[in-house]
């Protein structure tokens, strides 16, 4: 894989550097501040075919770390009359699709001994920039708990990232996969909650009915359904990573000088993208330090309906250091440099609101209304929420 120091940088600013239930047992919502003691390890792993198991197979078992950062063991949930092993991830707008309707099925089933525990069985080192899109969140093990406690979730979430132990040995073949098993452990459904994705449209039908027999001691009527959602994430499938890299270091890298007019039509945002403008100098050390996160949201959202913009405040006479430091972050996006002679008219141009301390970063609408602003370093996990949950954007498809 083609390592970089910006693609390093980038990585460290998406990974965020600069988060009494009924019987039989059900995890509370995890806390995200809570310091997990396992620390995770992706490891390469070698390319292999992975088969699903087949229904009525005996179910492997495992021990893997939670978002709570405890261990999990299927051994744990011995009370259990049924076991859903949901195969989940924190990008994936599929599996995002169905947090809730799973949530609900927890609530629904939990007094009748069902118990819903979640794995993510993506590894890091096979995701995308480019598959973020519509997430706040990749699919690393700090960032689960994070996602477990935003959409609260109300059963464990563990993590099989480093090197897929347990999922080589399920095979879910996308997120979300289900697993469903009964007393004594024998896989007895593995397929889809219900056949709608868009939320709002079902209610986990084939999750229920194949968790209904099961306890009226019946036997499955439809063991086996398709899966539909994002493909899982094997350790093994970097072969897009070096080209997605060296696609973006190949983007020009330019500096348009912007007048007080060109600064008003920046915001006026005469286009059909929801666009984030960011204000920074090279004189301005947070400017600088945050700047290639702004970068990762470009190649997170940028095939969406979504530009990001950044305007230098730099003096006049400074293009070419502004320009300098530009090309050594490899900001391949539409970069203007403020050359007016009166700071005072950038700030009137770009945001009355705004009191000209630097950074200073808001996201504009077509048509140029201000949807979000901020002065001073951006909480970049906020910044995304307020972006993948805009109305012209959203988590699902």
């Amino acid at each position: 894989m083609l390592r970089t120091t910006f693609s390093l940088i980038l990585a460290c600013a998406l990974l965020g550097c600069g988060s009494d239930q009924p019987e039989p047992e059900v995890a509370v919502t995890q806390d995200a501040t809570a310091a997990p003691s396992f620390e995770a390890d992706p490891q390469p792993v070698p390319k292999q075919e992975v088969a699903t198991l087949v229904v009525g197979s005996q179910a492997p078992d495992f021990n893997l770390p939670g978002a709570d950062g405890e261990m999990h063991s299927l051994a744990d949930y011995s009370d259990g009359e049924v076991i859903v092993l949901a195969f989940t991830a924190n990008h994936c707008p599929t599996a995002q699709a169905y947090e809730q309707r799973l949530i609900d099925f927890q609530n629904d089933y939990a007094d009748k001994g069902v118990q819903v525990i979640a794995i993510s069985p993506n590894s890091p080192l096979g995701l995308l920039y480019e598959e973020l899109g519509y997430t706040d969140l990749n699919d690393d093990y700090d960032q689960m708990a994070v996602r477990a406690e935003y959409a609260k979730f109300n059963f464990p979430y563990l993590y099989d990232g480093d090197d897929h132990a347990v999922s080589l040995q399920y095979g879910p073949v996308a997120t979300p996969h289900m697993f469903i098993l009964d007393k004594d452990r024998v896989l007895r459904y593995t397929g889809r909650l219900d056949e709608s994705e868009r939320p709002g449209t079902a209610n986990a039908e084939d999750l229920r009915a194949a968790t209904d027999a099961l306890l009226a001691g019946e036997e499955v009527p439809n063991p086996t359904t398709p899966t539909f959602g994002c493909s899982t994430k094997w350790a093994w499938k970097t072969e897009y990573n070096e080209q997605s890299e060296a696609k973006w270091l190949a983007r020009p890298v330019t500096l348009e000088e912007a007048d007080v007019e060109k600064v008003k039509e920046i915001v006026a945002n005469d286009s059909d993208k929801l666009r984030l403008i960011n204000v920074w100098a090279t004189w301005c050390g947070p400017c600088v330090m945050e700047y290639p996160q702004f970068l990762v949201l470009q190649r997170m959202y940028g095939a969406r309906d979504f530009e990001f913009v950044s305007i230098s405040a730099d003096k006049p006479d400074q293009g070419a250091r502004a320009l300098k430091f530009l090309e050594q972050v490899h900001s391949g996006v539409d970069n203007y440099h403020f050359v007016g002679e009166n700071i005072y008219k950038l700030v009137e141009a770009l945001d009355p609101d705004w009191n000209g301390a630097l950074p200073y970063t808001l996201l504009v609408e077509p048509g140029g209304e201000i949807v979000y602003s901020h002065q001073a370093e951006v909480d970049f996990l906020e910044l995304k929420r307020a972006i993948v949950e805009h109305e012209m954007m959203g988590r699902v498809y």
